[in-house]
């Protein structure tokens, strides 16, 4: 069956039990039927998260050698979510490993309005829903099949940060 993101699993797999079960978590590692947990990227670009901050090692690996030789971290750089990072984080996870999003339990688990909150990307999904590719029910929104295979379109529209990046620095969407 169809996981998401190109992702396909068995029925009795973790993940396909995960996704009925409304419990699968995304990540940029993939998709996984572990609940949230940190991560500690080890090596050469690897990628660290432990709670709201992301850490990257260098991505050459005489630089990397160097830091772990001097006894230090190889991290380069990293970041700490804000609020609305971690909102949409949530958001665009749960999109992503449930084919849908459910506002009124977005509202609730963050104390928002959704409706307001999010009204741009609601008002960017119209088209996908006019395209057939989105179900809007209430406050229930659900890719269609075709929708399922262009999730990351669909996800994309919660991103804040997509309109600030200049020229190409992911797959482009077919």
């Amino acid at each position: 069956m169809h996981i998401g993101m190109d992702h396909f699993a068995r029925p009795d797999d973790s993940l396909a039990i995960a996704q009925r079960e409304g419990s699968l978590q995304r990540n940029f590692q993939g998709y996984s039927s572990h609940a949230q947990c940190d991560l500690i990227g080890l090596g050469v670009s690897a990628i660290s998260r432990i709670d709201d901050v992301y850490a990257q090692n260098p991505g050459d690996l005489v630089r990397y050698e160097a830091a772990l030789d001097q006894g230090q971290l190889a991290t380069v750089r990293g970041i700490r979510l804000s609020d609305d990072d971690l909102i949409r984080r949530d958001v665009i996870e749960r999109l992503m490993c449930d084919m849908g999003i459910d506002l009124a339990a977005v509202s609730q688990r963050w104390n928002i309005d959704t409706a307001r909150y999010f009204a741009p990307a609601l008002e960017h999904l119209k088209s996908a829903e006019q395209d057939g590719l989105l179900t809007r029910n209430g406050d229930q929104l659900n890719a269609t099949p075709m929708g399922r295979l262009l999730i990351r379109h669909l996800a994309m529209a919660f991103d804040a940060h997509l309109p600030q990046q200049t020229g190409q620095r992911y797959s482009k969407i077919v």
